[in-house]
C-alpha cells in the first residue's frame, strides 16, 4: 500500500494565518506551534532547573570516586593495622632504648666524671679538660668538651675504644695526634672535642618552643612590613 503525501495541500495550511487566531488554525501549523513551544519550555526547563541537577549529579558522582578511593584507602590501613601497632611498639622501645643513653641534667656531672676516669684509669695524664658552651636544639642538648691528654699509643687507642662503650653517648670530634713534647719516648699527645648529650628537661622543651613561637610571631611580623 502505498501513501502520498499532498505537500502542496500542507503549505496551503499555513498560507492565511496573520490575524487569525491559532486556535482556528488548520492542524498541521497547530500542531508546529504545539512543538516549537514545547521545544522552548525544555529549553528554559534545562537552562533554569535540569541543568543545575545535571550539575549536582556529577558533582556526586565525582565525590564518589573519591569516598571510594578513600575508603580503598582505609581498609588498607585497618587491613595493616595490628603490623603498624607492632611496628609502633618496636619503635617505641627503640626511641626509648636511645634515649636512656642520654643522661639528664642532673647525671651530666657523673658522665663527665666517667669520662675523666676513663682517661685515668688508662694511665693517661690529662693536660685539658675544658667543658664548653651548651648548644640547645629541639629536644637534646649538646655539650662540648675540649680535651687534651698525653700517654702512650696503646693507651690512647684503649682510651677511645672505652669511650665508646660508655652506657652514655660520647663522641670524639676533631681529633688530632702528635709527638708529646714534654717526653718524646713513645709519649703522645691526643687533642679532641668529647661531645655528648642529654635530652631536655620538660621546663627545657616548653621553653624551646615557645622561643621558636616568638620567632615565628616575629619572622611574620617582619613580614607584614
Amino acid at each position: 500500500m502505498a501513501f502520498n503525501i499532498d505537500l502542496g495541500g500542507i503549505g496551503d495550511q499555513f498560507r492565511g494565518l496573520q490575524g487569525r487566531h491559532p486556535g482556528l488554525w488548520p492542524a498541521v501549523p497547530r500542531m508546529t506551534l504545539l512543538a516549537a513551544i514545547f521545544a522552548v519550555l525544555l529549553g528554559l526547563s534545562y537552562l533554569l532547573y535540569w541543568q543545575g541537577l545535571f550539575e549536582e549529579l556529577q558533582a556526586g558522582e565525582a565525590k564518589e570516586v573519591q569516598l571510594k578511593n578513600q575508603f580503598r584507602e582505609k581498609m588498607k590501613m585497618a587491613v595493616n593495622l595490628e603490623v603498624l601497632r607492632e611496628q609502633k611498639v618496636l619503635v617505641t622501645k627503640y626511641v626509648s632504648g636511645l634515649e636512656k643513653q642520654l643522661p639528664s641534667k642532673a647525671e651530666m656531672d657523673a658522665l663527665l666524671s666517667d669520662i675523666n676516669q676513663a682517661g685515668v684509669g688508662r694511665s693517661l695524664q690529662f693536660e685539658l679538660f675544658k667543658p664548653g658552651q651548651v648548644v640547645i636544639r629541639d629536644y637534646y642538648a649538646e655539650l662540648p668538651i675540649n680535651i687534651r691528654l698525653s700517654g702512650k699509643y696503646h693507651d690512647l687507642a684503649a682510651f677511645t675504644s672505652d669511650i665508646s662503650n660508655l652506657s652514655r653517648i660520647v663522641t670524639l670530634n676533631d681529633l688530632s695526634i702528635a709527638t708529646s713534647a714534654r717526653d718524646a719516648n713513645d709519649m703522645l699527645t691526643l687533642e679532641a672535642v668529647a661531645k655528648t648529650y642529654r635530652y631536655l628537661d620538660p621546663e627545657e622543651v616548653a621553653e624551646q618552643r615557645r622561643l621558636k613561637e616568638s620567632q615565628k610571631a616575629q619572622a611574620k611580623k617582619g613580614g607584614a612590613k
